[in-house]
């Protein structure tokens, strides 16, 4: 599956990833010490919704601009994020994983960013020259095993690919249980597209088999029945998540599923831990 970002900005995947990257954030920084951030996909920086990309799909209608009609005062702080990139009062801009985690800074936190596409690591430079983000442009996976552990006692990865390599999945198992072996008590997020149910039950079994104690898995179905061939959704796995965090996800669920739902399906985003 190709999934260059450029085309699908601000749509329902952006939301839920983004609204939870938030809460993760902010559950970890309950306790003053450092934490090292590292985003191994990082991408762009910033994307403009009126530009050909994200015109040609229209997928931020479905997404960005869903939450940004909604009311719920738990998306507060994913719209006040997106607001801090734009004039307007509708998002004409939509950041991406750097610029939110930039947002979420304490002076003691550190920022890793890293994108091999060399045109995307320009762009991403560019956006993030007014941030202490410091920029990488290696293999996404080499760089992931070589920054844990941090140097902070504490820390986050988070791994978004396009999912345009056919071994995508494959590495990721295989980096993740070398991660592990390396920094155990780590968080890591790692985001996939939902597209076909069969494939990703087996890449669950995959997971389940590196036996990682505290694996939750998030997943958002936006239909109410699989539709075949198309994008169904997206979800997340998510390891050593802070109790905090957990706690106070089910209605934070509850109101991004309402708030993205699709004409006529009331989908589905549930939380559950991998081998319970």
């Amino acid at each position: 599956m190709n999934y260059r970002h450029s085309f699908h900005a601000g749509n329902s995947a952006d939301v839920v990833k983004h609204a939870l990257l938030i809460a993760l954030v902010r559950a970890l920084q309950q306790k003053d010490g450092a934490l090292t951030l590292i985003d191994t996909h990082a991408g762009c920086g910033i994307y403009d919704l009126r530009g050909d990309a994200a015109q040609r799909t229209g997928e931020a209608t479905q997404g960005v601009m869903r939450a940004f009609a909604d009311q719920n005062p738990l998306l507060d702080d994913y719209r006040a994020a997106v607001q801090a990139v734009n004039d307007g009062a509708e998002p004409q801009l939509y950041p991406g994983s750097p610029r939110f985690l930039a947002q979420l800074l304490r002076p003691q936190d550190l920022l890793i960013l890293n994108e091999k596409h060399p045109d995307d690591a320009y762009a991403l430079r560019g956006a993030m020259r007014d941030t202490p983000a410091a920029v990488h442009q290696r293999d996404a996976y080499e760089l992931w095993l070589a920054m844990v552990p941090p140097r902070t006692a504490r820390g986050l990865v988070v791994v978004d690919p396009p999912y345009e390599q056919t071994d995508e999945r494959a590495r990721i198992v295989t980096t993740l249980a070398a991660a592990q072996r390396k920094w155990a008590h780590g968080v890591t997020v790692i985001w996939y597209p939902l597209k076909d149910r069969a494939a990703h039950v087996r890449w669950k079994d995959q997971l389940r088999k590196l036996r990682i104690p505290k694996l939750l898995t998030i997943e958002h179905w936006l239909y109410d029945a699989d539709q075949p061939g198309i994008y169904n959704g997206a979800g997340l796995f998510i390891v050593n998540p802070p109790y905090a965090f957990t706690q106070a996800l089910p209605p934070m669920l509850e109101a991004l599923r309402a708030a993205l739902a699709p004409e006529g399906h009331r989908g589905e985003l549930a939380a559950a831990w991998l081998g319970a």
